[in-house]
Parts: C-alpha cells; sequence; structure tokens
C-alpha cells in the first residue's frame, strides 16, 4: 500500500511539473512569435503613398519605391536628409525617392508653400536642401524662447529665394492664391490615414519602416531588392 501510494505521488508530481513547463514553453513561443524584429513592418495601400502631383526623384519603373513624409520644419527630417540622399544615390537609379508632407510645427505649412513655389519654378530640391541647411534661422528651436530680434519668416524666404534665383513675385502669387493648400492638406491627411504620427516615417515599396535609422532603412530596401 505504500509503495503504490508512492507510485501514485511521483506521478502526480511528474504530472504536474510536465504542466508546468509545458505552459512556461507555450508562453515562451508566444513571446518569440511576437518579439518585433528590426525590419517588421506593415504594408500600406499604394494609392495613399505616392500622388501624382509628388515631388519625385528617380525612374518611375524603379525597383523600390521609397516614401517619406516630412515636415521641413523637423530637425530630424534635417538631419536625416542627407542619409536619405546618399541611400538613393548609393543605389544607383533602383530607387525612386518620394517626399510627402506631414506639417506638424508652426511654420511647416508656410515652409511646404514655399517648396512648393520654387517646385513650379523648378528648383524643388534645391529649395529643401536650403531650408533644411538654414531650419535654425527661420524654424521653431525646441526649449527655446522666441527671439524678438529675429527678422520675420517672410523676409527669410524672400531672402532665400534670391540665392535659389527664384522669381519671388510669381512664387508669391502662387502662394498668396492658396494653390497648394489642397496638396498639403491632402498629404497630411493621407499620412494620418495611414498612421504617420511623426517625422521623418519611411515606407518602402508601401512597408512602414518600423525602427528608425539607417541600418534598418538599408535593410529593408535590400529585402525588397532581393524580390
Amino acid at each position: 500500500m505504500r509503495n503504490e501510494v508512492k507510485i501514485m505521488g511521483l506521478i502526480l508530481a511528474i504530472v504536474i511539473a510536465g504542466a508546468f513547463i509545458g505552459s512556461r514553453y507555450y508562453r515562451s513561443s508566444v513571446q518569440e512569435v511576437r518579439k518585433p524584429t528590426a525590419n517588421t513592418s506593415t504594408s500600406a495601400p499604394s494609392g495613399q503613398l505616392v500622388r501624382e502631383d509628388s515631388p519625385t526623384m528617380g525612374p518611375a519603373d524603379a525597383k523600390v519605391t521609397l516614401v517619406e513624409f516630412y515636415d521641413p520644419e523637423c530637425e530630424s527630417c534635417a538631419s536625416f536628409a542627407p542619409v536619405v540622399k546618399k541611400i538613393y544615390s548609393d543605389y544607383g537609379g533602383k530607387v525612386r525617392l518620394v517626399m510627402r508632407y506631414m506639417p506638424l510645427h508652426k511654420n511647416s505649412i508656410t515652409a511646404a508653400n514655399f517648396l512648393e513655389a520654387a517646385g513650379e519654378q523648378g528648383k524643388y530640391w534645391e529649395a529643401q536642401d536650403l531650408l533644411f541647411k538654414k531650419q535654425g534661422e527661420w524654424g521653431e528651436k525646441h526649449g527655446a524662447p522666441p527671439d524678438p530680434n529675429a527678422p520675420s519668416i517672410n523676409l527669410l524666404f524672400d531672402k532665400y529665394a534670391k540665392e535659389l534665383g527664384i522669381d519671388m513675385d510669381k512664387a508669391r502669387a502662387s502662394i498668396n492664391a492658396r494653390k497648394f493648400d489642397e496638396k498639403i492638406s491632402r498629404d497630411r491627411k493621407d499620412g494620418q490615414d495611414l498612421g504617420v504620427r511623426k517625422t521623418p516615417s519611411f515606407f518602402v515599396n508601401g512597408r512602414e519602416l518600423a525602427r528608425f535609422g539607417e541600418a534598418d532603412l538599408r535593410s529593408l530596401i535590400d529585402e525588397e531588392m532581393k524580390k
């Protein structure tokens, strides 16, 4: 009888231990499946990513389309812009770069209007480079109080127009006519519908970059290149 009790106790202990181990294994398996990798991404509807009038660099039939939602006044966008241009250059015509607006700061809509007006005169990319370079002059500085002696944004943009060789009277006429308001608002809505909440945000062939950084962006592009 004692032996039978011992055997039953041993069997019960084995069953309990097995259940405990099995439970832990299941939980760890679920956690492993759900754990995101560096290139975890979600796909986005192509119609919301690229519009016919979106500023574009590179061939329309490129293997990879890289879409960036950006704010001209965003400090991270400005600092990462040279990286984006280098990535575009490094892939030698295999990447199409598309820019979309996501205005989130005080002066960003004014800046987007200036960029569009410059684009009408064939100077979009030059204007973008200049606004990023001069962002400290015209953009809000995080944590810094406004400078009461700073020139107005309109005077600064007039100066930039001269640097770029833009006809500012023509550009101002387009801006005053609110010619670009609908486009900028549409870009922002497209971005919001896609879940864009910060800038810069990137999509590679419709796949959203999960973690911001050069290495992860290149890795996602390489994945799409291999398809």
